[in-house]
């Protein structure tokens, strides 16, 4: 899995590595209003680290994992060129990963690994909350993995994480005008119960 992700991300061109890394998820961008003055961040799966500099320069302490040791080092050069301290770490996250850390936020985007929810929420202090993007099975355009055991059902992302109370929901699937509006993801932000 570290191979191909680390042939995924060598094989951009500068451009698309410079897009990538300056695009945070939309979910956490059109919602950082919610986020705390200070606390500790995870970017889960953070790629080229876009969303793990934008929380950074919001004032928390970040964490960044992600399987690719090629996007790990480039967030780790952007954050040292920005002045930012971010913990960015190769990681094959699984559950175990999450033992004895504690979260105020965690982000992910473009990334569905479902047995991970419970940890994820495990993790998640009195009051923390998941900003959760990613991709949904109702596509409207070739976008996203084709395998659906990466794609959420509709609705789904209430329902993984129904034990969180529900701060914001968006997936418009396929109605009304097919080019307008956020399509082939969907959105949530839930925070853990005090």
């Amino acid at each position: 899995m570290q191979a191909k992700w680390n042939a995924h991300y060598v094989a951009l061109d500068l451009t698309e590595i410079t897009r990538q890394s300056q695009r945070p998820a939309q979910v956490l961008v059109e919602n950082d209003f919610l986020l705390p003055a200070a606390g500790n961040a995870l970017d889960l799966a953070c790629g080229l680290g876009a969303s793990a500099l934008f929380l950074a320069k919001c004032g928390l302490t970040v964490s960044a994992w992600d399987i690719s040791n090629f996007a790990i080092s480039s967030l780790q050069a952007r954050a040292a060129e920005q002045g930012l301290a971010i913990n960015a770490r190769v990681s094959d996250i699984d559950a175990k990963s999450f033992t004895g850390l504690h979260f105020d936020v965690i982000v992910v985007q473009h990334y569905l690994d479902r047995k991970l929810i419970p940890a994820l929420v495990s993790a998640l202090n009195p009051g923390g909350l998941v900003f959760y993007q990613t991709f949904t099975q109702a596509k409207t355009r070739n976008q996203g993995p084709k395998n659906p055991d990466y794609l959420l059902a509709p609705g789904e992302l209430l329902t993984l994480f129904s034990s969180l109370q529900l701060c914001f929901y968006r997936e418009y699937a396929r109605l009304g005008d097919l080019n307008r509006g956020l399509r082939n993801e969907a959105q949530f932000i839930g925070s853990k119960s005090i």
